[in-house]
Order: C-alpha cells, then sequence, then structure tokens
C-alpha cells in the first residue's frame, strides 16, 4: 500500500492492530530514546507493516527509501516510513538493545549483528494478501520459521524473546480498493471477523514457535488519520471512521480474551494505538509532561504532504523536480505523511505506553 499508485488510491488505511491485555497509560514522566529498561527481553522479533518495517521494503518502489523520508533519521532514507524513528526502534531501545535487523539484510551483516532478534515486517503487507506484492504476516512467520530450523535462534535464545506485531489496516485498504467505499457494512463485519481470526491464530503459531509474550497494536483512529481530516483542515476526525476502528478492536479483543486459557494470560499485550493516538492529540502543545510534547497547534496536519492531487510525499517528476513540502519543524508534528506518524509522534504515543511494558517484560 505505501508504494505510490495504490498509497494514493486510497488516501487510507496503514496500521498495526489488536487487542487482549490493553496498554493505555499515560507517561508520567519524559520519555527519550535513551530511557532502557533492563529487564530479561534479549531479542525482538518483529512482524507487520510499515508501522513497523525498518528496511525490508524494496528500495527500488517503497517510497521509504526516498527523500525527504529519514530526514531526522538516519539523516537519509533509510527504509523507515517516516522521517526517522518508528515504533519498532522504540520498544527495541525501551528493552536495551539494539532495533532488529530487516529480515533481507539476514546474508549481507555479520552473524552478531543478528544478536537482537529480527524484524520481518514489510510495508504494505497484511494478515492476508493486500495489493503490495510483499509478504503476508503468515509468510513472515514461515521466515521466522526456517530461520529456527536452521539454527539461527535456539530455544534459549527465543525465551528471552518478545514479539512486536503491527498488521491489519492493509487489509481493510485492500478490502475498500478492491469493493469501494460505499461497500456492504454486514460484508465489512464479515471481513473484519476474517481478519481478526486469521490475526489471532497467527499470534498462537508465534507463541508456539517458542517467543512467550508478544505485543500487538490495536487499531488506531483511523478516522483520524489526514485522509480523513483533510476536508475539514485537519481540524475534525472522521466519527464513522473511527467508529470502524473501536468495531475491529473490540471484537479483537474480545476474541484474545475468549481464546486464551490460563496459562495463557500474560502472553499477549496490546498496546492500544486508539487511546495513546487520541491522547497525543489532545495533548496539541501543551507541555504537560516536561518537554514531552508535540509542540503545534494542529496535531492533525501532515508535516510532509504532496504539492497537489496526484502527488504525495516523496513523489517527483521526470526531471526529479520535488513534487511536496516537508514543514519547516517535523521534530514539533504527530504525522509525518498522511499515513505514518513522525518521530516525534512515536515517540509521544510510546511514552503513553511504556508503563504497561515495565509490568508486561
Amino acid at each position: 500500500m505505501e508504494n505510490l499508485p495504490f498509497y494514493l488510491f486510497l488516501l487510507l488505511i496503514i496500521t498495526i492492530n489488536i487487542d487482549v491485555s490493553i496498554a493505555k497509560e499515560s507517561p508520567k514522566h519524559n520519555d527519550h530514546l535513551d530511557h532502557q529498561h533492563h529487564g530479561s527481553v534479549r531479542k525482538l522479533f518483529v512482524f507487520g507493516d510499515s508501522y513497523a518495517d525498518t528496511g525490508n521494503s524494496k528500495k527500488a518502489s517503497a517510497v521509504s527509501w526516498k527523500a525527504p523520508y529519514g530526514i531526522t533519521f538516519p539523516g537519509k532514507p533509510g527504509g523507515r516510513f517516516s522521517d526517522g524513528r518508528v515504533l519498532t526502534d522504540y520498544l527495541a531501545s525501551f528493552l536495551g538493545i539494539q532495533s532488529p535487523v530487516p529480515y533481507i539484510w539476514r546474508k549481507s551483516i555479520k552473524k552478531a549483528k543478528l544478536k537482537d532478534g529480527m524484524n520481518f515486517a514489510f510495508g504494505g503487507t497484511g494478515v492476508f494478501n493486500t495489493m503490495e506484492k510483499e509478504p503476508n504476516m503468515s509468510t513472515q512467520i514461515d521466515f521466522f520459521q526456517q530461520l529456527i530450523e536452521q539454527k539461527f535462534y535456539t530455544k534459549r535464545d527465543l525465551k528471552s524473546s518478545i514479539a512486536l506485531v503491527s498488521v491489519a489496516g492493509n487489509d481493510y485498504a485492500a478490502y475498500i480498493y478492491k469493493e469501494g467505499v460505499n461497500n456492504n457494512m454486514e460484508d465489512l463485519a464479515n471481513v473484519t471477523m476474517s481478519i481478526v481470526n486469521q490475526l489471532v491464530v497467527n499470534l498462537k503459531r508465534i507463541h508456539n514457535l517458542g517467543v512467550p509474550k508478544i505485543a500487538v497494536t490495536a487499531l488506531q483512529p483511523l478516522g483520524c488519520l489526514p485522509p480523513f481530516t483533510s476536508p475539514t483542515s485537519y481540524r475534525n476526525c472522521s466519527k464513522i471512521w473511527n467508529s470502524v476502528s473501536d468495531s475491529h478492536n473490540e471484537i479483537l479483543k474480545q476474541i484474545l480474551q475468549n481464546s486464551s486459557n490460563q496459562s495463557e494470560k500474560n502472553v499477549v499485550l496490546v498496546l492500544d494505538l486508539h487511546k495513546t493516538f487520541m491522547y497525543a492529540f489532545k495533548m496539541k502543545h501543551e507541555n504537560v509532561t516536561g518537554n514531552l510534547t508535540l509542540g503545534i497547534d494542529n496535531p492533525l496536519k501532515p508535516c510532509c504532504v504532496g504539492i497537489s492531487n496526484g502527488h504525495s510525499c516523496g513523489s517527483v517528476d521526470g526531471s526529479g523536480s520535488k513534487k511536496y513540502t516537508v514543514c519547516n519543524n517535523p521534530n514539533s508534528s504527530f504525522f509525518w505523511d498522511v499515513i505514518h506518524p513522525s518521530q516525534n509522534g512515536w515517540r509521544v504515543v510510546f511514552s503513553a505506553l511504556r508503563s504497561s511494558l515495565y509490568k508486561f517484560v
């Protein structure tokens, strides 16, 4: 979905999604990337989409490898769908480890660099196949299983690991692309059940492969994504699309709770992006947690946008001229482009999740 044609067609959904033990606390102190939690977890395995991808998507087509992506970190395009760090990076730093190496780099680097785990997430992917011809979640888990069978990681390695799962939004985007925006709500409800049921199957599979704990994200408020707020000059969220997120999250929560036996109660933690995104929007420029602040009056407005319809962040014409604009200070934005949070956005969101992670890991 992140590649240009599909990205522009929908101007819509890309995410990370799920629910069981729900993390939604507000931050109690300042959260920088160097604040580490030195627990027992020593490896992070990541599955999902562009909210978690740190370099797996194709350089030839993914916007994450084009300017101005990466201008805040690492200073140039590096495969992240943001101006800088993403959710994966903040969770890894919290665990006191390096951000795990993207799966496609595994053969080109020293094996010692694989000690912190691996990132299997590909931008644009979903629980099922989407419009992007990249590995869906099941295939990503296949890659993980193959590495275990090849002894890349031992059972002992897995015992000290945690998985991050960020997936499902692109499944809805693919459905809308095929069926149209004005689709039958009953059909959409059936699609939700299919997505959630397969997602739960995938979570159990990761756990059965030896990963003791899994952090998965709830669907963020879709109605607050810039494509839905632009008609009101980025001032008001769409209640209809936010209700879609609410429905997805509630169904997922119920299925996870009902499918968990007593021994699995502490296996899954839901990172509630819906509540934490809304928390960040309400913060606006208020300095409510030290210097943890968005620093802007309109957190719903993206920093990097196309100069006209048909263009988006990273667009260039045939001569290489830029067809996008970037705000003066990405570090004071919440959204980097029309789908993805900026590094500052992720910083604020993660600060609201970290206290529950302390209890979990």
